[in-house]
């Protein structure tokens, strides 16, 4: 099942270690999602953390903000786009086997977008996105926070990373979003 005495190319050894001790984690949350309910709940909010959940998080922050939302929405995007400029390379620098690639128990419910799992991309985006509208509504904390919570929770459940890849991709993401944030909604007046 585990291929944890082979060497693993270019997985750096604190990453093996991290990763060996964590497996038992991912497992647990993939556990979590062997009902069918709870397996399509994964597999769906994994596929809408492809790109598809920042159209309805934009919509639905229109339809609730009107177009006082548009800045908070436009520096959400910047701060994606400025993230994915650097999410590609930490990716290959740190080049992290996923999870279902170190236990072959682990059968992933839907394919991933790339090889690697370090750090979560999705988590990443998705805080991005978040960090500027709770910044700018600030009544929208808990609804932001229970997104990002089962958007990780879906990520662990798919097999498809470690709970160290969602919480340094929620780190980078927020890390990246809020000082951008910060001064983008401060020149459109959103933030004072």
């Amino acid at each position: 099942m585990e291929n944890m005495g082979q060497a693993i190319p270019r997985e750096r050894l604190g990453v093996a270690r991290l990763t060996a001790a964590e497996l038992s984690v991912v497992r647990g949350f993939v556990w979590t999602a062997r009902w069918r309910p709870t397996r399509a709940l994964a597999v769906t909010l994994s596929w809408l953390g492809n790109g598809w959940a920042y159209l309805v998080i934009a919509f639905a922050t229109m339809f609730a903000f009107g177009v006082r939302a548009v800045p908070a929405i436009c520096v959400g995007v910047l701060s994606a786009g400025v993230l994915h400029c650097l999410y590609p390379s930490i990716k290959r620098v740190v080049a992290r086997p996923r999870p279902y690639r170190r236990d072959a128990s682990l059968v992933p419910p839907l394919q991933a977008l790339d090889e690697h799992s370090f750090p979560s991309g999705h988590a990443m985006t998705l805080s991005a996105a978040l960090v500027p509208l709770v910044l700018a509504f600030p009544q929208v904390m808990t609804l932001a926070v229970v997104i990002a919570v089962l958007m990780g929770w879906a990520r662990l459940a798919s097999a498809h990373h470690y709970p160290s890849d969602v919480a340094a991709g929620t780190a980078l993401g927020v890390g990246v979003s809020y000082p951008i944030s910060l001064v983008a909604l401060a020149a459109s007046r959103l933030v004072v």
